[in-house]
């Protein structure tokens, strides 16, 4: 393969990897405290959803004119998507710890209802039928606007940095924040004592229902920022769904152990797999199918069969926090 192509891949799989480690990552902290956060995928699009009108109506009052405003801009979207990603987590974290109902129905739940209400506040906001919302191209750094110079049909870097957004090293940092929070703190420990042994934590005086909703909250606001990360990479609007990223995060989390390094590795082999499955051209040794009307349908089959297949060899060695799942009742010990 060429050098540009070389270029277009690897900022391909990084652009696809962001949302799945920001999202992996909040579901590792939920189930760390003991929490099953199926509802990823829900909390993705809340998140989405919210923060694209945010930049909707950025782009309307005349938002992203210069690079400063622009890029200021898409960091308020990402704190905004956090927020509604948190504040619809609690409705998870409620159900779970008060209630003690049970997490797995609890998540498909909040699964099915955010599509729903997307589409409703998309025809509130819009119109009726007016499901999509559009993205400002302003959210969106080229090559240029980075001051790299080149021929993007020629040249390695301009490929790599062809679409850039400030969602990478913001997922750099929370990845940093998440390994030092998880086991260099006093909160990390308590944090993953509530998710292995919660009565013992409890016996202790740690508040388990506290840290629990922390780490569903934590979990929240990270699924959220995930949300729009991916919507900024998957087209020009969003439609009221993030096509199952939510599931295949869990799939990451679950192959990197609920570890944030292995969750890096994780996110980017499988993001690989998803810009086989988007961009096959750019990759000239894989068959072409000739024949078959719809190539990129059996292409896109790849990631979610391969996530079936690995999680088949690799459950077995994974060891997830003993606690999770499991209402917690002081009155139990």
């Amino acid at each position: 393969m060429t050098a540009p192509a070389w270029g277009s891949i690897i900022n391909l799989t990084i652009a696809f990897a962001v949302p799945l480690l920001l999202v992996a990552l909040g579901g590792m902290y939920s189930e760390r405290s003991g929490i099953i956060n199926i509802a990823l995928d829900g909390i993705m699009i809340i998140g989405a959803l919210v923060s694209c009108l945010v930049l909707r109506a950025m782009s309307n009052a005349g938002w992203g004119k210069t690079l400063l405003s622009s890029q200021f801009g898409l960091l308020i979207a990402v704190v905004v998507a956090g927020v509604s990603g948190m504040v619809f987590s609690l409705l998870l974290a409620f159900a779970a710890i008060n209630l003690k109902a049970d997490q797995t129905i609890g998540g498909t739940a909040l699964n099915i209802f955010a599509p729903a209400f997307s589409v409703v506040i998309a025809w509130a906001v819009q119109g009726k039928g007016l499901t999509d919302i559009e993205i400002p191209k302003w959210a969106t750094l080229g090559y240029k606007d980075l001051g790299i110079s080149g021929d993007v049909k020629a040249d390695f870097l301009p490929n790599l940095f062809k679409s850039f957004h400030i969602t990478v090293p913001i997922a750099i940092i929370l990845l940093a924040v998440a390994w030092f929070v998880l086991y260099r703190t006093r909160f990390g420990l308590r944090l993953r004592a509530c998710g292995e042994h919660p009565q013992a934590a409890d016996s202790v005086g740690i508040n388990v229902y506290r840290m629990r909703y922390s780490g569903v909250m934590i979990s929240g606001f990270l699924g959220g920022v995930g949300g729009l990360a991916y919507v900024l990479v998957a087209g020009t609007s969003f439609g009221g769904d993030v096509a199952g990223y939510g599931f295949l995060a869990l799939a990451v989390m679950i192959f990197g152990n609920w570890n944030p390094g292995r969750i890096l590795f994780s996110a980017l082999f499988f993001a690989l797999f998803k810009v086989v499955a988007t961009q096959h051209a750019l990759f000239p040794f894989l068959p072409n199918f000739k024949g078959l009307k719809e190539v990129s349908c059996l292409y896109n089959l790849i990631p979610y069969i391969f996530t079936l297949v690995l999680l088949i060899f690799t459950s077995k060695k994974s060891r997830a926090p003993k606690a999770e799942g499991i209402p917690y009742d002081k009155g139990m010990r």
